[in-house]
């Protein structure tokens, strides 16, 4: 039985209140661990007014709702936590702002180096990728290996998120080595059949990976 849970990002815009219920009628679908809002081009309004429609929709089911990049605005609209990039607020700042109790990850691209220091700073998790193509993950100049996963996994006891491009499809290579979360968007939020349809698709796959 795999351990791997889905860890869902939003797409990269949308209307607040009409993507509260797709995200519910995802979250709805099966198991979820995560949501992270990332509205990269968008003002601080516009992101309040997507926390305020959204975390409830998450932190009602169990699911912990973080921030991508503004570990000020998670702080003040009651996040669990925030991701960061390695060109946005650093770890320690991160940590400080939003506390001891809240969940800081960390985007390490495909750099053992990156991660092994994010760990030892306190990084709750570390993400890798991209594994795939991906429209989010525009030209990054690389395409991470598994096998960075299966390093990962055999080496450290700090989780790991695989990103970037992953689908049912083509998931179980990153199950099979060990990845502890899967972060998608358009596989889930574009699915033919609705996000709930898309959550399932994904469970079916962990659970066929890890059998």
């Amino acid at each position: 039985m795999a351990d791997c849970r889905l860890y869902l990002v939003t797409p990269p815009a949308f209307e607040p209140a009409a993507f509260a219920d797709s995200l519910a009628r995802a979250l709805d679908g099966g198991d979820v661990a995560c949501v992270q809002l990332r509205l990269k081009d968008a003002d601080d309004d516009a992101i309040r007014r997507a926390t305020e429609a959204l975390r409830p929709v998450a932190q009602e089911r169990g699911v912990a709702f973080l921030m991508n990049d503004r570990p000020d605005l998670a702080a003040e609209l009651g996040c669990d936590g925030v991701h960061v990039g390695q060109e946005d607020t650093p770890y320690r700042d991160a940590r400080r702002i939003v506390g001891a109790n809240a969940v800081v990850g960390v985007s390490c691209n495909d750099s053992r180096h990156l991660a092994m220091t994010a760990a030892e700073a306190g990084a709750d998790y570390v993400a890798f990728g991209p594994f795939f193509p991906s429209p989010t993950k525009q030209n990054p100049g690389f395409l991470a290996e598994p096998e960075l996963i299966a390093w990962w996994s055999e080496l450290m006891e700090v989780p790991s998120v695989a990103i970037g491009g992953i689908t049912p499809e083509n998931c179980g290579v990153l199950v099979r080595a060990g990845a502890d979360f899967l972060a998608v968007v358009s596989a889930v939020w574009d699915h033919a059949e609705g996000p709930d349809a898309g959550v399932r698709a994904f469970v079916r796959a962990i659970e066929e990976a890890g059998a």
